[in-house]
């Protein structure tokens, strides 16, 4: 699995009954013309294809830092942070896997303004897939 599907299955998977059900993509379209009996085909994005509720992503995470010792560090800004709350690898290899999964060519690989555009990236990714995500944890 992908270290982004990863962090989706982290975060996704852990979503509580509080949030609002996302439009589903089952749902019947306007369209009249034929058959109703064949659903039509699964978008190529397999994310978008498997849309599931929406999740607010700020109360998950938050709940997760309230479970450990170190509050969860600095994973609003920090990516290192994110990943080790999420108890996902954070190592800078990993992290260069992520950075060539989302397309983010910030910086060198492991600086400060790599680390940066990842977040930001998972973020943004997060709300493209249905996330619910704050202007706080995009900075």
């Amino acid at each position: 699995m992908s270290v982004f599907g990863n962090i989706m299955g982290k975060i996704f998977g852990r979503h509580n009954g509080n949030t609002a059900p996302a439009q589903s993509p089952a749902s019947p379209s306007a369209q009249s013309s034929g058959s109703p009996a064949q659903p039509t085909p699964a978008a190529p994005d397999p994310a978008a294809a498997t849309e599931a509720p929406q999740v607010d992503v700020e109360a998950v995470l938050e709940a997760m830092a309230a479970t450990k010792n170190d509050h969860g560090g600095n994973y609003k800004t920090s990516i290192v942070d994110l990943l080790k709350l999420l108890d996902l690898d954070s190592s800078l290899s990993a992290r260069k896997d992520l950075a060539q999964e989302l397309g983010v060519h910030a910086g060198d690989d492991g600086s400060a303004q790599q680390n940066i555009a990842l977040h930001r990236a998972v973020m943004d990714k997060l709300a493209e897939n249905g996330g619910i995500v704050p202007d706080s944890l995009r900075q």
